[in-house]
C-alpha cells in the first residue's frame, strides 16, 4: 500500500446536500456541494425529495470533483461515504453509488460516520489551521445534533454530553420561523444578531445535567415571547427583530460556553475544537476565541467549507482510515441513526 501518495474520493449524502471531494494526503484538491434549494419552498427538508435530487446529482458533482483535482478515476486509492446518520433515503443514493463505483474501480470501499468526520475535518491540511493535539474535547452542533466529545485518538471518542431533545441548530431554525424569516434560519437569525442588543431581551437557559443540553423549552419560551408582544403591538417583530435575534443567540451561545466550562472543569482538557454546520455562527466563534484570552483554553474553529456539510471530512476521515487498512465489504448498509 503506497502511504505516500494516495488518493481518496469522499461521497457525503446524508441530508440536503450531494458532496464530493478528493484529498491527497491531508491535502483538498476539489470540495464540491450541490446544494438543494427546492426544501426552501416548504420550510424545512422533505425526505423524499432529498433523495430524488441527490440521485440526480450524485453523477455530476463526483465527476466534477475529479475533473476539478485534475486526476482520473482510476487513480483513485479508495472511496469513502457516509454511512450515518442522516436521512435513509438520502444516505441509500451515497451507499449504493459508493459501493458500485468502488466494485468497478476494484479499489477499498471505507465506511464513515458523519459526527466523527465533523471532529476529524480538523486534520485537513489547510494553511490557517493547526490540528488540535490528543486529547481534546469536540463541542458537535448541528441541525440534528449537539454532543460533547471526549477524543483521544482518530477513532477512539467518547460521548461525555448531549442534547436531550432538540438540537442547536433546530432551535435557531424554529426560532426564526416564528419571528417569520425563511428557511434555513439559523444564518439570518445571526445576520440579524450582529444589529442587535444581546441584553434587549431575556431568555431563560435551560436547567439539565452539567455536560446536557435541552432546547425544547427555549423554542417555547421564544413562541410566547413573540405572541405575547405581537398581541400588545402587531409591529413588534419588524421594529424588534434585530434585538430579538441578538438576545436569542447570546442566550444559545452563553448556554453552549457554560456547557463546555463544565466539560473542561471534569476533564482537565482545554483543547476544544468545534464541527457541525452551527460553528459556522459568528457568536460562537467569537466566544471560543474569547476563551483563549479568558480561561486560557487552546480552541480549533474550521474554515467556513468544512463546517457545514461536505465532503472533504469524509474523505480525510477515509484517508486516516485507509492508513490504518480500516476498510469495509459490500455487504456494509447505509445507517440513519449511526452513533458516535
Amino acid at each position: 500500500m503506497n502511504d505516500t501518495n494516495t488518493y481518496i474520493l469522499g461521497i457525503e449524502s446524508s441530508c440536503d446536500d450531494t458532496a464530493a471531494a478528493v484529498i491527497h494526503n491531508g491535502v483538498v484538491l476539489a470540495n464540491v456541494v450541490a446544494t438543494q434549494k427546492i426544501h426552501e419552498e416548504y420550510g424545512g427538508v422533505v425526505p423524499e425529495l432529498a433523495s430524488r435530487a441527490h440521485q440526480k446529482n450524485i453523477v455530476p458533482v463526483v465527476s466534477q470533483a475529479l475533473r476539478r483535482a485534475n486526476i482520473d478515476k482510476n487513480q483513485l486509492s479508495a472511496i469513502a461515504f457516509t454511512r450515518g446518520p442522516g436521512l435513509m433515503g438520502s444516505l441509500l443514493v451515497g451507499t449504493s453509488f459508493s459501493k458500485s463505483l468502488a466494485m468497478g474501480l476494484d479499489i477499498p470501499l471505507i465506511a464513515v460516520n458523519h459526527m466523527q468526520a465533523h471532529i476529524l475535518a480538523h486534520f485537513i491540511k489547510a494553511e490557517d489551521q493547526t490540528a488540535p493535539n490528543f486529547p481534546f474535547l469536540a463541542l458537535t452542533i448541528s441541525g440534528g445534533h449537539t454532543q460533547i466529545v471526549k477524543v483521544t485518538s482518530y477513532f477512539e471518542m467518547e460521548v461525555i454530553g448531549q442534547t436531550i431533545d432538540d438540537a442547536v441548530g433546530e432551535a435557531f431554525d424554529k426560532s426564526a420561523k416564528i419571528l417569520g424569516l425563511p428557511y434555513p434560519g439559523g444564518p439570518l437569525i445571526d445576520t440579524y444578531a450582529q444589529q442587535g442588543n444581546p441584553k434587549a431581551f431575556r431568555f431563560t437557559k435551560p436547567k439539565v445535567k452539567p455536560m446536557d443540553f435541552s432546547f425544547s423549552g427555549l423554542k417555547t419560551a421564544v413562541l410566547y415571547f413573540v405572541e405575547k408582544q405581537v398581541d400588545l403591538n402587531p409591529d413588534f417583530i419588524s421594529e424588534n427583530i434585530e434585538d430579538v435575534c441578538a438576545s436569542l443567540q447570546h442566550t444559545i451561545v452563553e448556554y453552549l460556553m457554560d456547557k463546555l466550562k463544565n466539560a473542561v472543569k471534569a476533564t482537565g482538557i482545554k483543547e476544544i475544537a468545534i464541527g457541525g454546520g452551527v460553528s459556522a455562527n459568528s457568536g460562537i466563534r467569537k466566544a471560543l476565541k474569547d476563551a483563549e484570552q479568558k480561561y486560557g483554553w487552546k480552541t480549533h474553529i474550521p474554515n467556513f467549507e468544512y463546517c457545514t456539510d461536505n465532503a472533504a471530512m469524509i474523505a480525510i476521515v477515509g484517508e486516516l482510515k485507509y492508513k490504518q487498512g480500516i476498510f469495509n465489504t459490500q455487504e456494509i448498509a447505509a445507517n440513519a441513526r449511526m452513533k458516535l
